[in-house]
């Protein structure tokens, strides 16, 4: 059994970046990496554009100047300005060479032809140059960028509809036990409702991992070992819940094993989910979780989530941790670190009734984690904690 620190260490050790290139349609890039550089295809703005509503001028010493015209944006005819000479513009409109500053119409009075301005500008004033936000040709993102809404959104508006990314890992989860029945079937005596599969599909799509298959298998040697043996051929990450543990119809351990899966580390030194493995085969990563499912979660978001990071080639790979004034009082049972589901609000943390690893109620409820290491025993009221802020 190993401590917190030396697993997570332990993931970041054996894990590699994936660095599989493919390219997608920017639209449908969310949440992946650039794997290379994008250089612009044109200035942005690829025109000198009024910044606001107003007056577009050819400055001279006089505060009267003589209207000409109007430009609207999406106007792409050139206006030309003798000195004195004003048009009105709108914003986002194509300011003509001619005019060297904008003056909005807050601060314009306007009479027929002629309009009369409060003050002097200085030159360019209200104007978004040439190239402003990107020159042509320079480096628009660059490669190990994530791309988030606002990324798509730039790329988008200097005209670029594909983009070179890393591929994102093919997920395969895997769950074990004859007790398990799907929802929406009759639930007969001895048997619970699965939920780790959906659970853990749905937490890989909230971080933006959507390549995710789910395999049930049932207490069976043989089969255990050749649906086990499949997925690991065929993707880039296993996690299978459940059937980890010691007992006479746990045979995950034992399968892998026998399909040569290197166990980096198997039990980890933590309340929940001590029955924690983690391996290795080629370049596949294997994460056998524990069947509770707060227990699963807690190991998820503890673990899984470092080992995707570091697949993705991404710079941080933990979960935010901050420190919390805690609202309520615990005492720990035992000597392991906890993992306490909890509720953070404004700078203060509510740990939450419920924390046993088979409860999901109480984790439905939780944004954070209050991490309890094995130095202490009891929280109380007012104790600054340290507090691992969940994915939202």
């Amino acid at each position: 059994m190993i401590s917190i620190d030396q697993a997570i260490l332990a993931i970041k050790n054996a894990c590699n970046p994936l660095l599989k290139e493919t390219d997608l349609k920017v639209e449908k890039s969310i949440g992946y990496v650039l794997s290379q550089d994008i250089f612009s295809p044109i200035d942005m703005p690829p025109f000198r554009q009024s910044a606001m509503d107003g007056y577009a001028l050819n400055m001279h010493k006089d505060l009267k100047y003589h209207l000409i015209g109007e430009i609207k944006a999406g106007d792409n005819h050139q206006m030309i300005l003798k000195k004195g000479e004003a048009v009105r513009i709108f914003t986002g409109a194509p300011v003509p060479d001619s005019a060297n500053a904008v003056m909005m119409q807050e601060k314009v009075n306007a009479t027929d032809d002629k309009i009369v301005i409060e003050f002097n500008l200085t030159e360019e004033h209200n104007i978004r140059p040439l190239g402003e936000q990107v020159k042509k040709g320079a480096v628009a993102l660059k490669k190990g960028t994530k791309l988030t809404p606002a990324a798509i959104g730039y790329l988008t508006s200097l005209g670029i509809t594909e983009v070179s990314v890393y591929k994102k890992p093919s997920i395969a989860i895997v769950t074990t036990g004859n007790e398990l029945v799907k929802a929406g079937q009759p639930l007969s005596y001895g048997k619970i409702y699965e939920s780790n599969s959906i659970m853990l599909q749905n937490a890989l799509y909230n971080l933006d991992f959507h390549d995710v298959t789910i395999h049930k298998i049932v207490d069976d040697y043989e089969k255990t070992k050749t649906e086990l043996h499949s997925v690991i051929a065929q993707n880039d990450l296993v996690i299978v819940t459940g059937g980890i543990s010691v007992g006479d119809y746990d045979f995950v351990g034992k399968a892998l094993i026998e399909l040569e899966v290197e166990e980096i580390f198997y039990k980890v030194k933590q309340k929940p989910g001590k029955p924690l493995f983690f391996g290795k085969k080629e370049e596949t990563l294997i994460f056998a979780l524990p069947g509770n499912p707060a227990a699963a979660l807690s190991c998820f978001y503890s673990y899984v989530y470092i080992a995707l990071q570091k697949m993705m080639n991404r710079e941080v790979l933990e979960l935010p941790r901050i420190i919390a004034k805690s609202i309520s009082n615990f005492e720990k049972r035992g000597d392991r670190p906890q993992f306490l589901k909890a509720i953070h609000n404004n700078g203060e943390v509510e740990i939450l009734e419920g924390q046993n690893s088979s409860m999901l109620q109480t984790f439905a409820l939780s944004n954070a984690l209050v991490f309890m290491p094995d130095t202490v025993s009891k929280i109380s009221l007012n104790d600054n904690v340290e507090v691992i802020l969940l994915p939202s």
